[in-house]
């Protein structure tokens, strides 16, 4: 009865998440949208943006509307008035001349209330190359990174979770040694006797608890959801909230000025030592594991399976840490955009950011990939994604949904489910 209640609470837990993840409806739209179905045009050519405000669903027509057109998170090109006439305005720019992104957004004020919204247009985003480079030890480094995590020992603990158990699987606390300090997770694995593949789940950016991922445990996958803090994950939400910001506040950017000791080398290495951990299961089958995540999940998916050759499939939702030095080339650069601000923009960051970006690390994916991202993300730059993308060398198939920001369709979950499973459920 018990486990029964823990599984409805967190059922509700979810729908309430989701909810919080999506695009909110309001009373009055602003809808704004490209004059091409796929939003994508070949550079040099011209994007018309159409531009419509609904109250009620119905068009509102004879009410100014302002309108600011440039490229995704840069200085605007244009920035005008217009009035809709029969409930709908159309504005033209001016030609975009590079491989990239142009957008265009819209406000409007109804009773004393102000509504906006945007559109992306893409420019032969295939044809987007990266502003960082590759340094010429960075194989050299992570190599020998990844020699000195191998002397470490795994010492794995478990901690039985029965309240999160089900009748098909075991759910469980686990606590492993990671380069410096631990790495903490949710094992789930079926109960019943055999072999099976494994999901390896690397978080998005921030602080908080973990569940596990039961649903794909319970079709006959291990899986194993990790944080990167070396924190446990089932502690009280105050716990991560008071170190969110506190301690671990801007934790992206923390001692950036040596690639030794930037933050993110314990939490790379880190999912590393995850794919040790899976590989040490006695029900794990020894050949098939894939790793998948959003957003600095994405990242750290790509990374991993840069990194570790165990790993035999990735499913990627907008990584982050793309392109991070893209500012500095006048363009959008990849999330937490640190490069943006002149207190981060010093030849030591600059310098370690390229050990540490996704771009880096896609050279080398060879693994067959699946990707999904929108035109709208305003977390993560298409520029950024694409840049990172197109240099990988292996299999790769992109999902795009144009007008998705920094959130997902419960489609795009669907398809990336439907893909996983059928790699590892042969």
């Amino acid at each position: 009865m018990k486990n029964r209640l823990f599984l409805l609470l967190f059922f509700i837990l979810s729908l309430c998440l989701q909810g919080i993840s999506q695009p909110a409806r309001q009373l009055v739209q602003v809808i704004v949208t490209p004059d091409k179905s796929d939003w994508t045009y070949e550079k040099g050519k011209q994007a018309q943006f159409q531009i419509m405000v609904l109250k009620n669903n119905v068009p509102l027509d004879g009410i100014d509307v302002k309108y600011r057109i440039s490229p995704e998170l840069m200085d605007a090109w244009e920035e005008k008035t217009v009035t809709l006439k029969k409930g709908v305005a159309t504005v033209k720019a001016k030609r975009f001349n590079d491989a990239g992104f142009l957008r265009c957004q819209a406000s409007v004020e109804v009773d004393g209330k102000t509504y906006s919204s945007y559109s992306t247009a893409g420019f032969s985003p295939e044809q987007i190359k990266p502003t960082t480079t590759l340094p010429s030890d960075f194989e050299q480094f992570w190599d020998g990174a990844k020699a000195d995590l191998a002397k470490i020992p795994i010492n794995p603990v478990l901690t039985l979770m029965p309240e999160r158990c089900t009748d098909k699987v075991d759910v469980y606390h686990v606590s492993i040694d990671n380069i410096k300090g631990k790495i903490y997770g949710i094992l789930c694995k079926p109960k019943a006797e055999g072999k099976y593949p494994a999901i390896l789940h690397v978080p998005g950016a921030g602080i908080r608890p973990y569940y596990g991922d039961v649903r794909s445990a319970e079709k006959g996958i291990i899986t194993f959801q990790i944080g990167i803090h070396g924190i446990p994950v089932n502690l009280e939400q105050k716990v991560y909230d008071n170190l969110g910001s506190g301690a671990l506040n801007g934790y992206q950017v923390a001692n950036m000025d040596d690639k030794d000791n930037y933050y993110y080398k314990r939490v790379y290495l880190g999912c590393v030592r995850a794919v040790d951990f899976i590989e040490s299961l006695d029900c794990f089958n020894g050949q098939d594991i894939a790793v998948t995540g959003g957003s600095q999940g994405g990242a750290l998916s790509i990374i991993t399976a840069a990194l570790d050759s165990r790993i035999d499939y990735l499913a990627a939702f907008y990584p982050a840490l793309s392109d991070l030095t893209g500012y500095l080339h006048g363009r959008a650069g990849g999330w937490p955009h640190m490069f943006k601000d002149n207190f981060t923009n010093k030849p030591q960051k600059i310098e370690t950011s390229k050990y540490y970006d996704v771009v880096n690390f896609a050279r080398f994916v060879k693994v067959p990939g699946w990707y999904s991202w929108g035109y709208n993300d305003n977390v993560c730059p298409p520029t950024s994604m694409h840049a990172a993308y197109n240099v990988i060398p292996g299999s790769k198939e992109l999902h795009l949904f144009q007008e998705t920001q920094h959130w997902t369709f419960p489609e795009q979950q669907e398809l990336k489910n439907n893909w996983l499973f059928k790699k590892l459920l042969k």
